[in-house]
């Protein structure tokens, strides 16, 4: 597994031994705090699949807040993932992605796996962030850490074009019954028979 501060980190997923990558980093000043702040209700939620320039384009509308007259951070917040989308397209060498915001109230993927995908990028914006730790034979970490909040993680999933397989796996925190809200940006590489292409 590989961390650092630059966003080229994610890369090293390529590198032999490597089944994950966090970049360590903070969002702009600002745009968490903003998350944070909002109701539920008016968080953007979306699945897509498209070229990563269109992505800042199309969450522009999406991501300012219902009820508000303040875009600013939720340009900030499509500009943000724009960027994320097309370093995931440059690093796994795809035209187009698939992505999700999702936003959760309980545990989701509570046991640890590997996605059917060959890789995948996780970035919470909000709440907890996603689990994650060094699987021996299929058992459950032992050592199990989280991803910060704004940090970024790329995953091998179990289609990884490599031979070798990842031995690390991921869940959601579980928050279930705590009154949590997490607001939580999925990419894939897009496959071709994936649904609504754009």
């Amino acid at each position: 597994m590989a961390q650092g501060g630059a966003p080229d980190v994610l890369a090293d997923t390529w590198s032999p031994g490597c089944a994950a990558a966090i970049w360590q980093r903070r969002p702009q000043a600002g745009l968490l705090e903003w998350l944070e702040a909002l109701p539920p209700e008016s968080l953007p939620e979306t699945r897509l699949v498209l070229r990563p320039d269109q992505v800042e384009s199309r969450l522009e509308a999406l991501c300012a807040p219902r009820g508000t007259t303040d875009a600013s951070y939720g340009s900030l917040l499509a500009g943000d993932i724009g960027i994320l989308a097309r370093l995931f397209a440059r690093i796994m060498k795809t035209d187009k992605v698939t992505l999700r915001l999702d936003v959760l109230h309980d545990n989701a993927c509570r046991k640890f796996h590997l996605d059917h995908v060959p890789a995948r990028l996780l970035c919470t914006y909000r709440g907890r962030g996603t689990e994650y730790g060094r699987s021996h034979a299929g058992e459950d970490p032992r050592e199990i850490r989280r991803l910060p909040t704004g940090a970024v993680g790329l995953f091998r999933g179990r289609l990884w074009p490599g031979p070798e397989h990842s031995g690390i796996v991921h869940r959601s925190p579980q928050i279930a019954g705590l009154g949590e809200t997490r607001l939580l940006l999925v990419i894939d590489p897009a496959k071709e028979d994936d649904e609504r292409p754009s």
